[in-house]
């Protein structure tokens, strides 16, 4: 079993997956990270863990989905799990309670975990997460929705579905919508829980939800998020929040807060079904690299798309500044 991490500038939270990878019961596995530029250490904290694989890309090439076929290249094991960087495990068993579905059916393809925020979450995404990962497991789901920030897929099929590199986000959705067309199942475990970072900016939560309207436009072609949509998106949801605030004694905390995210979610959405070009060169950084004007500065050995780990654990380690996260 391989574990994917694809990661940038992601200093203050990697230590924290990676310990939580190595407490895990379950041993057979190799941890392989994706790098796309990292300048701020993450990778000397990484190296003070047994990483079996250090694979670059580079910043002008990165995309989400082409990180995760290099991943899935360098990958040995029958299964491939995707961790965000920024995210961590809660359980010692969230890698068995994730690949044991696996055994009851050949025909399954992907299964995808919980999700939960910690304390710098905004209230409105813990609503988010409540949502899209419920309490109680769901076996063969009808609809392809998925979550690469934790989930595992049968190597094998990779091979013959190769993850979309021209999205701007949404590769998972895509990827599961082509599997399950042609018949394979997707199921959620709800055992495989992980804490998922986000302490974004709201400008980074708009362009977030921008990036992946775009994405899920070109995904289905025939849906539209009008604005009208947004408009509805907006009201029904703050208004949940609001109620489910007030139950949860925060609403004098969030009263501004919760129409913030909300206008971000929803107005990125609508502004990225709307958008119909090919991504510029600027647009790709702002989405991928938002704490820089330019793509991040690597080192000449980075040209390299696969490079042995034992060979970069002996370099002696340099600091640098960064910031943002994939």
């Amino acid at each position: 079993m391989s574990i994917i991490i694809r990661c940038y500038n992601e200093r203050e939270h990697i230590g924290k997956l990676l310990h939580g990878i190595y407490q895990q019961s379950m041993e057979d596995f190799e941890v392989i990270l994706v790098d796309s530029g990292s300048t701020d250490g993450t990778l000397e904290i990484a190296r003070e863990f047994p990483i079996d694989d250090i694979v670059y890309i580079a910043p002008s090439e990165f995309s989400f989905g082409r990180a995760l076929n290099y991943g899935c290249d360098a990958a040995n094991g029958e299964f491939c799990v995707f961790a965000s960087a920024h995210v961590y495990p809660l359980r010692s068993d969230w890698l068995i309670k994730l690949l044991e579905k696996f055994e009851d059916s050949d025909n399954l393809a992907l299964v995808y975990g919980k999700q939960r925020g910690n304390e710098v979450t905004k209230f409105a995404e813990k609503q988010v997460f409540r949502r899209w990962f419920p309490e109680d497991d769901i076996d063969r789901q009808p609809s392809p929705f998925c979550n690469n920030a934790n989930a595992a897929i049968r190597r094998g099929l990779w091979e013959d579905y190769k993850y979309n590199e021209s999205l701007p986000g949404l590769e998972d959705l895509d990827w599961a919508t082509r599997v399950q067309a042609d018949g394979y199942d997707i199921s959620y475990a709800s055992e495989a829980e992980i804490i998922h970072v986000h302490n974004e900016t709201i400008r980074q939560v708009y362009n977030r939800y921008r990036r992946e309207g775009i994405a899920h436009s070109q995904i289905i072609e025939d849906q539209r998020f009008t604005f009208l949509d947004f408009i509805q998106a907006f009201l029904k949801n703050t208004l949940s929040d609001y109620w489910t605030a007030a139950h949860e004694s925060v609403l004098l905390d969030e009263l501004l807060k919760i129409p913030k995210f909300r206008l971000a979610q929803f107005w990125g959405t609508y502004r990225g079904f709307q958008y119909d070009d090919e991504l510029s060169d600027r647009l790709r950084r702002r989405f991928f690299y938002p704490d820089t004007d330019r793509y991040p500065q690597t080192k000449d050995d980075r040209s390299d798309k696969h490079i042995d780990y034992s060979k970069v654990i002996s370099e002696e380690p340099t600091t640098s500044d960064g910031g943002s996260e994939n």
